[in-house]
């Protein structure tokens, strides 16, 4: 057997290799800093468009206007974060986990009610002996103490 990491334990089989898609962002940019500042104020903006925007804005006082100007402080937010190297990273490692999804084996539904029943037994034969427990040194106390 090999201790080589690109073969198979077993049969000694070479394992194929992939291209690793992630990639660690060291450094970013001053544009991206001014991205995440920018997305900063319009998220800031988006929680006190409420408050203070009917002062200044006087069609701002109907509701559907002030939900509106918030999605879109919100929706270009995201747009500014998207357009840095770390919301580019954060979309990538989005679509490989979705990708790693579809290869889970997931359990059969027999499989998720044995294993639910099991656990909610093992929960209450737990909850049982700490009461227990619970009981007996509470008597033992009130014994000690009188």
């Amino acid at each position: 057997m090999s201790n080589d990491k690109s073969r198979d334990a077993l049969s000694d089989a070479p394992i194929p290799q992939r291209n690793n898609t992630a990639e660690v962002v060291g450094s970013s940019s001053p544009f991206d800093v001014v991205l995440w500042l920018a997305a900063l104020v319009l998220f800031a903006a988006a929680l006190m468009v409420n408050q203070f925007l009917p002062a200044y804005w006087v069609p701002a006082s109907s509701i559907w206007v002030r939900i509106g100007v918030i999605l879109a402080c919100i929706i270009v937010a995201l747009g500014l974060l998207y357009a840095t190297h770390q919301g580019k990273g954060f979309v990538r490692l989005l679509k490989d986990s979705r990708v790693e999804l579809r290869r889970v084996t997931w359990p059969t539904k027999q499989e998720t009610v044995t294993t639910s029943w099991q656990v909610l037994l093992v929960v209450v034969v737990a909850a049982i002996a700490l009461w227990c427990f619970d009981y007996i040194i509470g008597w033992f106390m009130k014994f000690i103490i009188g």
